[in-house]
């Protein structure tokens, strides 16, 4: 009887009209912002004194376009009529409603997903899926169609065939026989949407599968979440913008959104970064995870340990009451408005950056070799643009270890080399490459010997404590040229950069260190060797230490972000018909100066070209965002 009268309470505030409701949905100009609850705050909401004052107050701090009504997880799943007036009760709000599944047994359990092998997990999965359909046009997979199970049943089924395989193929079949079909029979017009978690180079392990799943479902959306990065998974920071780009290159136009949430962001800081990076990637959409993390209180220890440093999050800003529509202020109480400024503050610029563009980099389906690596490189300056087919269109490929997955990445090569392109190889591909043609372009050999480097030729020492390990790279003098050298104790020289001719194009070898994030303890004048080599199509470089990114899009806009925990000077260098750049949140303009011409090693070489660079300093963990202006060359 009780729960009878709660329900009809709840019927009648849901009754109340949309001109009545309190807060509007929307304001944002270049996005959406969603929120995902799962179904643990989903049964909750039928008691309106509890859903009504959270939803209050996460309202007055993010402004909310769309929630996701999570229908099972732990094989938990969504009572109906709690459903059915929830749904109800956001669309009285002017609120966007859609459903989602996760698809585990036990979360908490090292993640324990269903078994596809299982008739009654298979059973469960498609009554889950129909009943989900049954209310909801849209519906979105969070993380977890994959398959961990190595039970007797898997065992069995797998027969001789690598687990790799045996998951894509099952989680296939899984994907047509237990999602679509089921949910295309009950709703028609359903739009299925399959979320991909963070860790991208594994998925094919697992049963995710990127080459079939973004064809065969009709959108997909990216895990953009990247924490702290010393957690077991060691993702980088610009992650959260590459992986977005990767997803959108698979299916462009598909890519729905980027979803973050707060667990291993100690500080604001760390949150906001994912939030903004995600952004910067032109997500169409963000979704914050979830519905009850939002309501977690703002303490003092949210603060950044840099706070005597003013960032790009500003938590005092953050902390002042928020004006209302009807001309009252409320004061900020949840992580829900760490969320609401970051989005506010990034909304101001965001419509004036197009597309993203970066140095393509080749990752074929289902590949693997030097995980990650490419995020590596985006932390070091390096703009990437992730792309699943070879790239032949680029007047500059970067290759890594995964490239070697492709059977005929040696013959692409010769051929981008033979249409006077150049590529850049990593010291991985190049090792994984020997003995299958690499040899016919140029003979360098990686070796199995390592050098500890404590130098660089022509820069200072780095620090007495440091030891970074590379492999030893051998070639043929003459034949192939150093173009960027590290040094031992008792100087010997061991190459970082190789350069070696091929008909009309030019083939690089790049020594990446055996701890990938070595590479942000170069000195800045080698970082820039690289780039300066890497990104010499560019109309745009950083001259920085390492933890400095770009971002580059095609309109001369570009964003230059520094995850250093203090103040750091970078210098700009642009093509010389940008005599100037704008920044686009101040207002200012900088004039360029004449850096003169860099030539090639020991001063020969066809490289030297002169550009403009513009001295900036980037406060701790906080970006500056710039126009570049077209203007007469300046005179010196």
């Amino acid at each position: 009887m009780k729960r009878l009268l709660v329900l009809a309470f709840l019927a009648l505030k849901l009754g109340v009209c949309l001109a009545c409701s309190a807060y509007a949905a929307g304001n944002y100009k270049n996005f959406k912002v969603s929120v995902y609850a799962r179904v643990y705050e989903v049964n909750r909401m039928g008691d309106p004194a509890w859903l009504q004052p959270r939803w209050e107050e996460m309202s007055r701090q993010v402004k909310i376009d769309k929630i996701y009504l999570e229908t099972h997880r732990d094989m938990v799943v969504a009572e109906k009529e709690i459903l059915q007036n929830a749904k109800r009760f956001f669309q009285n709000h002017n609120i966007e409603v859609a459903g989602g599944i996760t698809i585990t047994v036990s979360e908490r359990n090292w993640f324990q997903t269903y078994c596809y092998s299982n008739p009654e997990h298979r059973k469960k999965l498609k009554e889950v899926v129909e009943y989900t359909a049954g209310f909801f046009d849209e519906i979105i997979l969070d993380d977890f169609f994959f398959t961990n199970c190595k039970c007797e049943l898997c065992i069995r089924a797998k027969g001789d065939k690598s687990w790799t395989q045996f998951r894509l193929d099952q989680l296939n079949q899984a994907a047509h026989e237990l999602i679509i079909e089921p949910a295309k029979t009950v709703n028609p017009g359903i739009k299925l949407v399959i979320k991909y978690p963070n860790w991208y180079e594994h998925f094919q392990g697992l049963g995710f599968d990127l080459e079939t799943g973004p064809e065969i479902f009709d959108g997909i959306y990216t895990g953009t979440e990247t924490r702290d990065r010393s957690w077991d998974q060691h993702l980088q920071q610009y992650l959260g913008y590459a992986i977005f780009r990767y997803f959108e290159n698979l299916k462009p136009g598909g890519n729905g959104g980027g979803w973050v949430d707060t667990a291993g962001s100690t500080y604001m800081d760390r949150y906001a970064e994912q939030l903004w990076l995600t952004l910067f990637a032109k997500a169409p959409e963000i979704t914050l995870f979830d519905f009850s993390q939002l309501q977690q209180q703002l303490r003092n220890n949210t603060r950044a340990a840099w706070q005597g440093q003013q960032t790009s999050f500003d938590f005092d800003a953050m902390m002042a009451p928020i004006p209302q529509a009807d001309g009252t202020s409320v004061q900020p109480t949840t992580i829900a408005r760490a969320a609401g400024y970051t989005l506010e503050q990034t909304d101001k610029f965001l419509g004036e950056l197009g597309n993203p563009i970066g140095l393509k980099s080749y990752k074929p389906h289902h590949s693997t070799g030097e995980d990650f690596l490419h995020t590596y490189l985006g932390m070091i300056g390096v703009p990437i643009d992730l792309v699943s087919e070879f790239p032949g269109e680029a007047p500059m490929v970067l290759l890594t270890e995964c490239a070697a997955f492709d059977p005929a990445i040696v013959e692409k090569i010769k051929r981008q080399l033979m249409d006077g392109k150049s590529i850049v190889i990593t010291s991985g591909l190049l090792r994984a490459l020997q003995g299958k043609g690499i040899e016919d372009i140029a003979e360098i050999r990686a070796t199995e010997r390592k050098a500890i480097i404590k130098g660089f030729r022509g820069q200072e020492p780095v620090p007495p404590d440091s030891r970074i390990l590379i492999p030893q790279i051998q070639y043929l003098t003459n034949d192939v040229w150093e173009r960027v050298s590290a040094t031992t104790e008792n100087d010997l020289g061991y190459p970082l950069l190789l350069e070696a001719d091929y008909a009309d194009g030019t083939l690089y070898v790049l020594t990446i260190p055996e701890n990938f994030s070595d590479l942000y303890s170069f000195p800045t004048p080698i970082l820039t060797q690289l780039r300066n080599r890497l990104l010499r199509d560019f109309y745009v470089r950083v001259e920085s230490p390492g933890d400095v990114s770009l971002f580059v899009y095609d309109n001369d806009t570009f964003i230059v972000e520094s995850f250093l925990p203090e103040s750091v000077e970078v210098q700009l260098s642009l093509l010389p018909r940008y005599g100037k750049i704008r920044d686009l949140i101040s207002g200012e303009e900088y004039t360029g100066k004449s850096a003169g011409a860099a030539g090639g090693f020991f001063g020969f070489g066809t490289n030297a070209e002169k550009r403009l660079t513009y001295p900036i300093r980037i406060k701790p963990h906080s970006y500056c965002v710039f126009s570049a202006v077209k203007t007469p060359v300046p005179s010196q």
